[in-house]
Order: structure tokens, then C-alpha cells, then sequence
């Protein structure tokens, strides 16, 4: 009898916690926040925040991934908040992680999006220029900043046509010897429910540092994105 109390009085706690969002009763199989997040704060929590609201950090701008939660943190915030209808605050809790929550799949990709759809190369994601880890992180994150780009254009499929290239892929297909696709952070799309002009001019909006599209040699059938270090956007044909 003692035991059937003791569990149902278990259940009752539990329940308590789902019901007022505490714990980490929302969590799924890829990360879980365990605190509030506001400005000022940093840890690898903001860290993963940030991976994740890298896609929202302005026209022209690129969100750091450093695990400070500063100014430009609490902006990418605001507009990811503002895109899904939640409260602005500037504030993560509840309401924004539920939405992270519904948005990720179990490997931290976004649900619409796939390592293997960035990866056509190989399984292991080396022979780039980097550590296979580094250029699949980089994939990943880029992977983000897509997922922002398609729901702010309207939740409608973004064709990938090429991700990550180790040297031997790249060679193969004649890319340029310094190709950010050899980073794990250069992905190319192509035409379908939104044209290459449409997507060029929309990362613009993304944190993508690099964007070629139509007007720019070797560009014509498809618009190139990337991380790299400095700015160089070129579509002349999309008036970029």
C-alpha cells in the first residue's frame, strides 16, 4: 500500500511539472535548456541558442557563435520571436524553447533539413579543408540559417543541390581550389518553388557572408551561400 502512495504521489509530481513547464519535461533528443536565457548570460546554452538563431541576425549582419548572450543576440532573438509569433521579449524561456523544441529533429538539424542532403560526397564528412567535425558543424549552421530563409519565404521548399565537398569531390566536379563547399559551409540551390534571384536577394537576410548567384561566372543555374570570412555578395542579373 505504501508503495502504490509513494507512486502515485510520483505521478502527481510529474505532472505538476508538465503542467507548469519547470524541469525539462519539453525537452526532446537533441539539446534541452534548463534556464531562462537573457542578456548578459553566457554558456554553452547561449551557444546553442545562437547555432539555432543564426538565420535571424539582420540584413547584412552574421550572428557570432561565441556563447555570449550580448546586443546582437537579443536582436536575432526578437526578429526569431516576432517570425513565429511569440512574444518579442528578447527573452528565451518556455515559449521560445517549445518552439526550438518543434523545430529540431533528434540530431539538431532543422526538420526540414538533412546532413545527408548537405553531404553528397561521402558518409563521414572528411577530406576538406577542415576537420570532418568543423565542416559538419559548418553544415549544420547553415542548415539553420536555410530553415529562416524558408519560413520567411513562406515555409516553401529550398532546393539543395550541393553541400560539402572533400578535395576528391570538388575536383571532380571542377570546383575552385579554395571552394567553401571544402569548408562543410558553402551550399548551392537550385530553381524550384522560388527562383535563384528570389533566394540571392533573401539571404541577404540570413547571416551568409558569401552569396553568387545569376550574373556572376558559373552561377547562371544556381545561387551559391557560404560563411565565409568577409562579405562578397555578387548577382548582378538580381540586382545584387
Amino acid at each position: 500500500m505504501l508503495r502504490l502512495v509513494s507512486y502515485l504521489a510520483s505521478l502527481a509530481l510529474v505532472a505538476v511539472v508538465l503542467v507548469t513547464g519547470g524541469g525539462t519535461a519539453q525537452a526532446d533528443g537533441c539539446y534541452t535548456w534548463n534556464r531562462t536565457l537573457s542578456q548578459g548570460a553566457s554558456g554553452e546554452d547561449v551557444r546553442q541558442l545562437q547555432v539555432r538563431l543564426s538565420g535571424y541576425p539582420g540584413y547584412g549582419a552574421v550572428l557570432g557563435l561565441d556563447g555570449q548572450f550580448g546586443p546582437a543576440t537579443r536582436s536575432a532573438l526578437i526578429r526569431f520571436q516576432q517570425a513565429y509569433g511569440l512574444a518579442a521579449d528578447g527573452v528565451a524561456g518556455s515559449g521560445t524553447y517549445s518552439k526550438l523544441y518543434a523545430l529540431q529533429d533528434d540530431d539538431c538539424t532543422p526538420i526540414n533539413f538533412s546532413y545527408a542532403e548537405l553531404n553528397n560526397c561521402n558518409s563521414d564528412w572528411s577530406g576538406g579543408r577542415v576537420s570532418a567535425a568543423t565542416a559538419k558543424f559548418n553544415a549544420l549552421v547553415s542548415m539553420w540559417k536555410l530553415q529562416a530563409m524558408r519560413h520567411a519565404l513562406g515555409d516553401q521548399a529550398i532546393r539543395v543541390t550541393s553541400g560539402f565537398r572533400s578535395i576528391a569531390c570538388n575536383n571532380a566536379v571542377g570546383g575552385a581550389s579554395d571552394s567553401r563547399h571544402l569548408y562543410g559551409d558553402g551550399v548551392d540551390l537550385g530553381a524550384g518553388v522560388h527562383s535563384l534571384c528570389r533566394m540571392a536577394q533573401q539571404a541577404r537576410n540570413h547571416g551568409f557572408n558569401g552569396i553568387l548567384g545569376p550574373g556572376y561566372p558559373g552561377h547562371g543555374d544556381h545561387t551559391h551561400v557560404d560563411h565565409r570570412s568577409s562579405r562578397f555578395w555578387s548577382a548582378s542579373a538580381c540586382g545584387i
